[in-house]
C-alpha cells in the first residue's frame, strides 16, 4: 500500500492528464488519492486505485485528501481554491493563478486564514534550457546582461475548439504563456522599472490574442518575451547577450515531449536535453569563438516535492505568495499597456 500525502486532481484535460497526474504519480511522499472530471466513466476504466469523481466537492469533503491540485480552466481557479481552502486543504492552483490581482489576493487570504499551503504550478523553473541559464549567470560567464530574449513560438495555424483559444476570460496566449516567461525573468532579473506587451490576434478565426511580444524595462538591460502561433521556424528559445559573450539555445526542454510520449518522470533520459547551447565570446582580436555548453538536466517534480516539503513544514512552498503576486501584477500591467499602447512604469 502505498503511503504519503494524499492528493486530488481536480480536472484531468491536457495539464491533468500530460502534467499533473504522472508528476504526483512519481514524486516521492505523494499519492495520488483521487481526480475530478466529467470524464468520470473514462478514468473508471483508467484507474484501477484512485478515486474517481464528477464533483470536486466530493473530494473537498474526503477526510483523506491532504492537498488538491486544481487544472481546470482558468476562470475556475479561484472560485475552487476556495472551496478546498475551505475544507481544510493545501493547494497547487496550475498558472496562470488566478484572472487577476484581486483574485489573487483573496485566494492567499483564504490560504492564511486556515493555515494552509496555497501555490501555483510554475514548472518551467525547472526547464533544462532555464536552469542553465541561470548556471551561466551564476558563473559569470556572459558578465553584465544587456539582452535577454526569452521565444516561445509554435506553428498552430488552425484555431482548435477549446477553451484556452476561445473567447472567455483567462483565455488567449499571454494568459497561458505569459505566466511562465513573465516568472522565469523575475527569478533571473527580479522586478523590472516598466513593461510594454503588443497583443494580437493573428490567425483566421481566432477568438482571443494568439502573439505577444513583451519587453520588461531593467535600468542596464532589456529582457524580450515573445509567443507566436505562426512561427514555422520555431527554434530560438533563448538568446542572452551581455558583456562577456553571447549563450544560444534552440529547442525546447524535452519533458513535455516525455510526458506526451508516456514516459514515466524518473525514467533513464529524464529531463535529459540533447540539444546544447552555444556560448560566444570574442577575442582580442575581435575573432568570435563559438563553444558548446552542456546543458543541466531539468525535473518538473521538483515544483511538487517542494510542494510537499512545505506541507510537512519542512521548507517553503515552490513560488512564495509574493512571487504568486509579481506574476499577476506584471500579467495585469501587461494587459493594460496592450489595451493602451502605453508603456506601464511599475511601482
Amino acid at each position: 500500500m502505498a503511503t504519503g500525502l494524499n492528493v486530488a486532481l481536480i480536472g484531468y484535460g491536457l495539464a491533468g492528464r500530460v502534467f499533473h497526474a504522472p508528476l504526483i504519480r512519481h514524486t516521492p511522499g505523494l499519492v495520488l488519492h483521487g481526480i475530478a472530471s466529467s470524464q468520470r466513466d473514462r478514468l473508471l476504466r483508467e484507474f484501477t486505485d484512485v478515486r474517481i469523481c464528477a464533483d470536486p466537492q466530493q473530494l473537498f469533503d474526503d477526510p483523506a485528501v491532504d492537498a488538491v491540485v486544481i487544472a481546470t480552466p482558468n476562470d475556475t481557479h479561484a472560485s475552487l481554491a476556495h472551496a478546498a481552502l475551505a475544507a481544510g486543504k493545501h493547494v497547487l492552483v496550475d498558472k496562470p493563478f488566478a484572472l487577476s490581482v484581486a483574485e489573487a489576493e483573496s485566494m492567499l487570504h483564504a490560504a492564511g486564514v486556515a493555515e494552509r499551503v496555497i501555490t501555483v504550478f510554475h514548472n518551467r523553473r525547472y526547464d533544462a534550457d532555464f536552469l542553465t541559464l541561470r548556471q551561466q549567470l551564476a558563473d559569470g560567464h556572459l558578465g553584465e546582461v544587456a539582452e535577454c530574449h526569452s521565444h516561445f513560438d509554435r506553428y498552430r495555424p488552425q484555431v482548435r475548439e477549446r477553451w484556452r483559444e476561445g473567447d472567455g476570460p483567462g483565455a488567449g496566449l499571454w494568459m497561458d504563456l505569459g505566466p511562465h516567461l513573465l516568472d522565469q525573468m523575475l527569478q533571473l532579473f527580479g522586478w523590472p522599472q516598466a513593461i510594454s506587451v503588443d497583443l494580437l490576434a493573428q490567425r483566421v478565426h481566432a477568438r482571443s490574442d494568439d502573439y505577444f511580444h513583451a519587453v520588461l524595462q531593467y535600468p542596464r538591460h532589456r529582457a524580450i518575451l515573445h509567443a507566436g502561433s505562426l512561427v514555422a521556424a520555431s527554434t530560438l528559445r533563448f538568446a542572452v547577450h551581455g558583456s562577456a559573450g553571447s549563450w544560444l539555445k534552440e529547442g525546447r526542454d524535452v519533458q513535455e515531449d516525455q510526458l506526451r510520449r508516456g514516459i514515466a518522470p524518473g525514467a533513464p533520459g529524464w529531463g535529459i536535453d540533447p540539444v546544447h547551447g552555444h556560448r560566444v565570446v570574442v577575442d582580442a582580436d575581435g575573432q568570435p569563438h563559438r563553444s558548446s555548453v552542456d546543458n543541466v538536466a531539468g525535473d518538473y517534480r521538483a515544483c511538487y516535492a517542494a510542494f510537499r516539503d512545505a506541507m510537512q513544514g519542512h521548507g517553503e512552498p515552490p513560488v512564495s505568495a509574493a512571487q504568486v503576486l509579481q506574476v499577476m501584477r506584471l500579467l495585469d500591467a501587461g494587459q493594460r499597456s496592450a489595451a493602451s499602447g502605453r508603456r506601464i512604469a511599475l511601482d
